[in-house]
């Protein structure tokens, strides 16, 4: 037996601890009441695998894609393609390609690499079939087709150039092209190796030939049906053909791939050890040892790297077109943005690099099964998606053989007549399967019969089985009954009104359904199903936003993000979670206004907001451009107050503490050099925050400087302090002593939780469950509140002019529900499409209003809290749930006299925590230079970013030549800096000017010397007459002047001087 390392293990899966536990027991073991699990715990942080969508598996597609001819000479854009699943949920894709000489390419891949084979090799190498049993299976007697003759004609005309005429020359062939690719034995036949390559890598969810040959004429036909345009190409990002990976099913395939790869190494080197002639025996241990030993059998190892990083070390790749972003963290910065996390599903890195828009549009084939308003609003918008309420997965497969025995009984052709007519028959498909024929009639016949079984309970059919009828039609979707029992597959609860009972259906056969959203809706002899409930198409999050239908679009969507952005309540178990970052809201509410799904998920157990009088009037200035005016009283009660938990790790071990021996020489404690009685001679001792352990008081108050640890050092016997740096006050909430697996060993980490107070400032962000969106600008005195007859002061002031462009209606409803709620004692439903135009909200919340003698409308007279007097016009007044999101100015102010800069650039570094500057971009600059504002550049972009002063020659405008010559020592210096003075009677030089200068002396003096008359040329380099340097003026090297630059600027000339780029500038 070999250790392969320890697997990580999901929590509360079969293998976990905490599976089948009860509530209070999962409290007793310091879990949340509401553990589900689902995830992984990775180096103490909670990651799950995300769900990604992939192609419906051993579902033929259609599919037009210009690219396709660009794969070399006669490809066209036509092909169909097929992803097939093995029982071990591995797959591989296959796809069949039109060529212009009317034959057809068969395309795999095999370990990252892709391969082609004629499509006739194949049929040929599965059955030996033939040309005549080939064409009649193509043609399926329809002769009058000219179209599919011809090409049926080509196609066997294109395989006369291989001289192979039986199945067993075909496998021989296929064999000895893919010998070295499979990297098989070397005594193994070509025939054995090509018989191999078809059972492993073409049509792999096939076992039976015969049956691959079946499927593969289906594709033929299919692909020939395309190119005459009789049928349309199907819609890949459409959930109709899609389907979900699911975590177990990638983490059984990473498993399998590397117990695979080492065997295959295992394999490597007894090959090795046949081919160089030794002894090779596995009845001797000692050689089973030698070879294992050589082999690392560490899975559990690259299984945690897996979920730690998201990446994917494949060879093969695993059908997959990704690599990363496989695993997210399940952050817990509030219950919605949990639970969120496990209904999101990703369409895949790939297409995040897209630049068309095609995979982001909502289909209407999504309706049910993909929520469509909870979705970001930047990048990845239409890419990350979420299920729908009730939108289920199938994670085990079904039970169906039976199936093609019943369907024969009622009416279904078998596949191997050979007499169907293709003109009138339908191909019957079971996953991927042809299991027979039907005409559209009894195709039709068969779905009903199947669908009234299954909902009754009859003839043990499944409930999740999958029954797409694709009635004939003229260039729509290809015809033809397909059953699909697999797992990974999307489902949806819905109720069947020829009986009355449910069904579940999923994204392929709900196209072809009429489904009424409401009873009212339901059209006698059209519609087929109606829904359970009107809702069910949004997700959980979406479904918590009141009066949804009564918003615009987007706000619903800025809602869902908003949403898993508050600063709530993130667990009930807050005590004995170790999160690097927690935000927790301690005056978590209620809300009064809420729909039903709310007491169904039990939000109350983790509150998200609070319930806040809000008053629409503009007042004071404060409240424009969505800024909102807090009572100082509802802030000083504790409106919106929160705390920050944040947590610090203490590893002795990081501080290079250990000996040669292995041995810590640091130690948590203080020295001898601290004494105990020091707390009276100074007040501000180390033990007013540390105990003699070197660990701080549980609820100390903790300042910028004070230490939070000591520990003491072997080598120097002295006590060092690790210092707290946060900018706020925090106090220290738990100490956690983190030992070795063995607990053996002396304490060498800690992890310390600090607690933060924020209680909000100005510039916090708040929202309403609309979108409507604002910062915090005032904390208003409420003697200068205005107040109503009844002397009610709002807590929170809104802008009139933050509804009319974001027709949030729904915000406005819900303002006169909480009102009436509040004074009547209710919890308000406000679950959407719950109204009507007959039934309006208005008059059902407005006669509540109403009967507790408020205005029908909510509105109200209310009187200035400065002047006393009554305002002109009534002021609409009432409840609102508000939310305070987690941007908080603390966590987000920077600001910057003097600090670090770049090296290179002498330019402020950027980012908050290195104390940098703030950028100053493209577009802020182009502002400035708009306004004309020259002054506020200089100083932006110079005098305050990278100023310096260089010297620059004004004769050849040189900044980067200069010379330094110092007489008195006899030495030439060059370099740019300008900070060096002369020490000596000498200076400043332009190099570029003292060379040209020398060398025209040089001419001169040998022109002299041989008696010529030197010419000088115009224009040359002027050289003043002078023996004694100047400052700046050298008689051979220029004149110099000192100027202002960005140094920046410098750094560009020096790199262009590089390449061979001079820089001159014009000197006035």
């Amino acid at each position: 037996m070999k250790d392969c390392g320890l697997v990580p293990i999901m929590v509360r899966s079969v293998r976990c601890n905490l599976r089948g536990m009860s509530s209070s027991e999962l409290v007793n073991h310091h879990e949340e009441a509401e553990e589900f699990g689902g995830y992984f715990v990775i180096n103490g942080n909670e990651r799950l695998i995300r769900y990604l969508i992939l192609p419906r598996r051993n579902h033929v597609i259609s599919l037009l894609r210009p690219s396709f001819a660009n794969r070399g000479p006669s490809y066209t854009q036509y092909a169909v393609q097929i992803r097939c699943v093995r029982p071990d949920q591995t797959s591989c894709t296959n796809t069949l390609h039109y060529l212009a000489n009317g034959s057809a390419m068969f395309r795999f891949s095999w370990r990252k690499q892709e391969y082609v084979i004629p499509i006739m090799l194949i049929l040929k190498a599965l059955v030996g079939a033939s040309d005549k049993e080939i064409f009649e299976g193509l043609m399926m007697q329809d002769y009058d087709n000219t179209f599919l003759t011809g090409r049926v004609e080509l196609l066997l005309r294109s395989y006369k150039r291989f001289t192979m005429r039986t199945g067993e020359q075909a496998l021989e062939y296929l064999g000895e092209k893919f010998r070295v690719v499979l990297g098989l034995a070397e005594d193994m036949s070509n025939s054995a190796i090509g018989a191999l390559l078809i059972r492993k890598l073409i049509l792999v969810h096939i076992e039976n030939p015969r049956q691959k040959y079946h499927l593969l004429l289906f594709m033929l036909r299919k692909l020939y049906s395309l190119v005459n345009g009789t049928c349309c190409a199907d819609n890949p990002d459409s959930p109709q053909h899609q389907e979900v990976l699911l975590p177990g099913t990638l983490y059984s395939m990473i498993i399998k791939e590397r117990l695979e790869e080492t065997l295959n190494a295992i394999r490597t080197f007894v090959n090795v050890d046949v081919r160089n002639g030794a002894t090779v025996d596995f009845h001797d241990k000692r050689y089973l040892a030698k070879i294992l030993a050589r082999v690392n059998f560490d899975i559990g190892s690259k299984l945690s790297n897996f979920l730690a990083t998201g990446n994917l070390v494949s060879p093969s790749g695993l059908d997959l077109q990704q690599a990363s972003g496989f695993t997210i963290v399940a952050e817990k910065l509030n219950w919605q943005r949990y639970i969120s996390h496990f209904r999101c599903i990703h369409r895949g890195a790939f297409f995040a690099e897209l630049k068309t828009t095609t995979v982001r549009k909502l289909l209407p084939e999504a309706w049910g099964f993909l929520c469509p308003v909870h979705t970001p609003d930047g990048s990845p918008c239409g890419l990350l998606n979420h299920l729908a309420r009730t939108c289920r997965l199938v994670t085990a497969p079904l039970a169906v053989a039976h199936i093609p025995a019943l369907l024969v009984k009622y009416g279904m052709s078998e596949p191997f007549s050979s007499c169907i007519d293709g003109r009138i028959n339908l191909c019957v498909q079971l996953d991927g399967h042809v299991i027979g024929w039907a005409s559209p009639s009894v195709a039709k016949q068969l779905a009903t019969n199947l669908r009234i079984w299954k909902t009754e309970g009859k003839n043990e059919i499944p409930m999740d089985l999958e029954i797409g009828m694709v009635p004939p039609s003229m260039g729509g979707q290809y015809p033809g009954l397909f059953l699909f029992s697999s797992r990974a597959r999307m489902m949806r609860p819905v109720k069947y009104l020829p009986n009355g009972r449910d069904d579940s259906v999923g994204p392929f056969e709900q196209v072809y359904m009429d489904i009424a959203c409401t009873p009212e809706e339901i059209e006698p002899g059209v519609s087929t199903h109606v829904e359970h409930n009107p809702t069910n198409f949004l997700s959980i999050l979406a479904n918590l936003t009141p009066f949804s239908d009564f918003n615009q679009s987007p706000r619903n969507i800025y809602q869902c993000q908003m949403g898993k952005q508050t600063m709530g309540t993130p667990s009930t178990a807050l005590k004995h979670r170790t999160d690097n970052k927690l935000y927790r809201l301690q005056s978590g509410q209620s809300p009064v206004v809420r729909p039903a799904l709310h007491n169904t998920y039990a939000m109350d157990a983790f509150p998200n907001g609070t319930n806040a009088i809000v008053a629409v009037i503009s007042y004071t200035g404060y409240d424009m451009e969505d800024a909102m005016i807090l009572n100082k009283s509802a802030h000083e009660r504790g409106f919106a107050y929160g705390t920050v938990y944040k947590s610090q790790i203490i590893d002795l071990k990081d501080m290079k503490g250990a000996s040669k021996t292995g041995a810590p020489t640091l130690h948590f404690g203080l020295g001898p050099e601290i004494k105990v009685n020091s707390r009276a001679e100074n007040k501000h001792s180390c033990l007013d925050f540390l105990d003699l352990d070197g660990l701080p008081y549980v609820g100390t108050r903790l300042s910028t400087g004070d230490p939070i640890a000591a520990y003491v050092d072997d080598v120097t016997r002295r006590t060092k302090f690790v210092k707290y740096k946060g900018d706020e006050a925090a106090f220290v909430d738990e100490v956690r002593l983190i030992g070795d697996e063995t607990g053996e060993t002396e304490l060498q980490k800690v992890h310390i939780t600090l607690r933060i107070t924020r209680s909000p400032v100005i510039g916090d962000k708040f929202s309403s469950r609309h979108g409507q969106k604002g910062v915090c600008s005032q904390k208003w005195p409420a003697i200068d509140m205005p107040f109503s007859e009844s002397g009610m002061q709002p807590d929170v002031i809104i802008n009139p002019h933050a509804f009319p462009s974001r027709m949030t209606i729904g915000m406005l409803v819900e303002s006169m529900a909480g009102k009436a709620g509040a004074m009547h004692g209710l919890a308000q439903d406000a679950t959407p499409f719950k109204f009507s135009e007959e039934d309006t909200a208005v008059s059902y919340f407005g006669e509540q209003l109403k009967a507790a003698g408020y205005n029908y409308y909510g509105n109200e007279p209310m009187y200035s809290g400065i002047t006393g007097e009554e305002f002109a016009a009534d002021i609409y007044l009432g409840v609102v749930y508000y939310q305070r999101l987690r941007h908080m100015v603390l966590d987000k102010f920077q600001v910057r006299t003097t600090g670090p800069v770049d090296p290179i650039t002498r330019q402020p570094v950027k980012g908050r925590k290195r104390a940098g500057g703030i950028r100053f971009g493209e577009m802020e600059r182009d502002a400035l230079i708009a306004h004309g504002t020259s002054f506020l550049l200089q100083d932006r972009l110079m005098n305050c970013s990278d100023y310096s002063t260089a010297w620059v020659c004004r004769t050849c405008g040189s900044l980067i030549s200069l010379g330094y010559e110092d007489i008195s020592l006899g030495e030439v210096f060059t370099g740019m800096s300008s900070s060096r003075k002369p020490t000596g009677p000498g200076g400043e030089y332009c190099r570029t000017c003292r060379a040209a200068a020398e060398q025209e002396d040089e001419l001169e003096r040998q022109a002299l010397a041989t008696g010529q008359h030197l010419q000088r040329p115009q224009g040359n380099i002027k050289v003043a007459i002078s023996s004694q340097n100047v400052l700046g003026k050298s008689s051979k090297g220029g004149d110099l002047d000192v100027i202002a630059v960005p140094y920046v600027f410098r750094y560009l000339c020096a790199e262009l001087a590089s390449m061979g780029i001079a820089v001159s500038l014009e000197i006035q």
